[in-house]
């Protein structure tokens, strides 16, 4: 009966352990193949900002668009499209071209993250999110280490043309992978043409919606700015470990692999043991620690205690991660559950655009070192103040994860 209940979560859990896979073998090769194409840093630094400037494009209609209709297929499309069009990156002889393939490939992902965090709610019963989450959260961990590992033993072996035509196989793996997974039915007549009247019409929806729902919607929008902090000091993570705290290329590759390591431990843990834990516990445990990594992390002078920050921040990520998109599941009605995570998405994309400019900025105006410690004691303070939030008695209702 267990196995019967685990079989289509199991087919889900697979084809997105194996795309995250790729998701790294890509991150990998694509920046050696713009780093060689263009000589330029700052070329390659531009790829962190095509993801949230093609969502602040995007988001305003995906979310109109999934909600109508069948996410499996929406999934499968995004994979397939994915698949093909990293295929043909090889082919691309100018930077125009290549960055106009990005551009896709990030709308493609636009669409991915609303249709899966949907499709995984549809069919992962309440009572398996938190197992499930914990699970998704150590195939995620896991494809951080395998990932680039196996990006990089490809490069190493063959080219990155081959290595990204291998990739694209991951992709299109993935889509087949979710083929024999139950479909919503979605007759022609109830399916609303994507028009700006349309679009307006589901903001309105959303906003009424998180107007009723202000503790939720104030929840998740905390745990946004949390991820906001934490993408600021990712973002400049290169040039502080190796600038700032003196580490040398092949330390930074050694921290990223411990880190990986950290997380993949905590994850392995957090499956065992998630039934045990309450999301509370989860969400506030794993935010504090985090926060404390992060503090370690801009306050570090050396190899031992960067690492130290890095293994911590790793292994509690996972839960931070894992309890709060399980909250995210149990509180958005499925049927709004595109629109939301889409308006949410829009909303991150902005501020993570602004902020990173802003950080770039202050480094600029007082040093790397006194932004991120700002941004990281910055971090810290919210986290306990998030806690509060978290923890008010009469919202223990809304973190409930059991049927």
């Amino acid at each position: 009966m267990i196995l019967h209940k685990w079989k289509n979560p199991s087919f889900l859990l697979t084809s997105i352990g194996i795309a995250n896979i790729g998701d790294f073998i890509y991150l990998v090769a694509i920046n050696i193949l713009v780093f060689q194409m263009t000589g330029s840093a700052a070329a390659v630094a531009g790829l962190w900002l095509i993801g949230p400037l093609t969502n602040i494009f995007a988001k305003f209609w995906t979310g109109s668009f999934i909600d109508y209709r069948s996410k499996r297929k929406v999934m499968m499309a995004t994979y397939v499209i994915r698949g093909v069009f990293i295929f043909i990156i090889p082919f691309m002889d100018n930077l125009f071209l290549l960055y106009s393939v990005l551009v896709i490939l990030s709308i493609a992902k636009a669409f991915f993250n609303p249709a899966s965090m949907t499709f995984i709610t549809i069919v992962v019963p309440k009572d398996m999110r938190k197992r499930f989450n914990s699970i998704r959260a150590f195939a995620s961990s896991g494809a951080f280490i395998i990932g680039p590992s196996i990006g990089g033993a490809l490069i190493y072996a063959t080219s990155i043309d081959i290595t990204l035509w291998f990739n694209a196989i991951f992709f299109v793996l993935s889509a087949v992978l979710l083929w024999p997974l139950p479909d919503e039915h979605k007759r022609a007549d109830q399916i609303p043409k994507l028009t700006i009247k349309q679009v307006m019409k589901d903001f309105t929806v959303v906003q009424t919606f998180m107007k009723h729902n202000r503790y939720v919607t104030g929840i998740y929008l905390g745990f946004i700015i949390v991820l906001l902090c934490t993408f600021a000091m990712d973002a400049q993570e290169v040039v502080f470990t190796q600038q700032v705290v003196g580490l040398s290329e092949v330390d930074y590759t050694l921290l990223i692999s411990i880190t990986g390591i950290g997380s993949v431990t905590g994850a392995i843990l957090l499956s065992i043991i998630s039934n045990k834990l309450s999301l509370r516990m989860m969400i506030t445990v794993g935010l504090i620690f985090v926060s404390i990594g992060y503090v370690l992390y801009a306050f570090s002078w050396s190899f031992i205690s960067i690492t130290v920050g890095f293994i911590i921040l790793g292994f509690f990520l996972v839960f931070l991660n894992a309890g709060m998109m399980t909250f995210y599941q149990n509180n958005i009605p499925v049927e709004l559950m595109g629109r939301v995570t889409s308006i949410f998405d829009l909303i991150q994309s902005i501020l993570q655009v602004l902020i990173v400019l802003a950080i770039g900025l202050l480094a600029d105006i007082v040093s790397l070192r006194g932004a991120i410690v700002g941004l990281s004691i910055s971090m810290f303070m919210l986290s306990i103040m998030y806690t509060f939030l978290v923890l008010k008695p009469r919202h223990a209702n809304l973190y409930q994860d059991v049927s």
